[in-house]
């Protein structure tokens, strides 16, 4: 009897140090992280709508610039996302390029409203724009909460000893943000003085 008190002893602090727990404490916290991450890219694909019903109301703006915001907003909207996608590099990235596409076309719009005094005159578009800077600046605070907690995740999921703990539990490293033209910013700018013109 005292044999196998002290061999569940020895079990359960053998257990302590694998660093199972923390795997669990951390696979929760980057769930909890992502699901801030798709709440707030949620609140700014609500906002597309009515930043698009107010643009159409300026009569000349340009159609191509709405049409790409409301099939990138529709394309990243429509990628079904559960929490197996933290688990799935090729899923995850398809996400992240979706709502890259959605940013990019966001960026472009308010780039050309920009051309249109009546539109920047607006109130209600003045409101939507104040109000999609606030979502924009909550995503980045959301992403990096996820990168870090994920980043804390992989470390432990790499580091000896808890990589034992990670293979028998089958705990891989997740993937995380990039960067979608990193090769193209890592490159160093050309910079050319060239002569001064006269």
């Amino acid at each position: 009897m005292v044999k196998r008190w002290l061999l569940i002893i020895l079990t359960a602090l053998s257990l302590a140090g694998c660093g199972y727990n923390d795997f669990q404490r951390l696979d929760e916290a980057s769930k909890s992280a992502w699901s801030e991450v798709l709440n707030q890219y949620q609140r700014r694909a609500d906002l597309v709508p009515n930043i698009v019903a107010t643009v159409k109301g300026e009569a000349n703006f340009e159609q191509e610039t709405l049409t790409k915001v409301i099939e990138a907003r529709a394309k990243a909207t429509s990628i079904q996302v559960t929490p197996e996608t933290l688990n799935n590099p090729e899923a995850f990235n398809k996400f992240q390029q979706a709502q890259g596409e959605l940013s990019s076309a966001l960026s472009r719009l308010m780039v050309v409203a920009e051309q249109y005094p009546n539109l920047k005159a607006n109130q209600a578009f003045r409101d939507l724009r104040v109000t999609l800077e606030g979502t924009e600046n909550r995503i980045t605070v959301a992403r990096n909460r996820y990168i870090q907690t994920v980043q804390e995740y992989n470390v432990l999921a790499r580091s000896f000893p808890t990589n034992i703990t990670a293979k028998v539990f089958s705990y891989d490293a997740k993937p995380n943000f990039s960067v979608q033209n990193e090769a193209q910013i890592s490159t160093p700018p050309t910079v050319d003085f060239g002569a001064p013109k006269k």
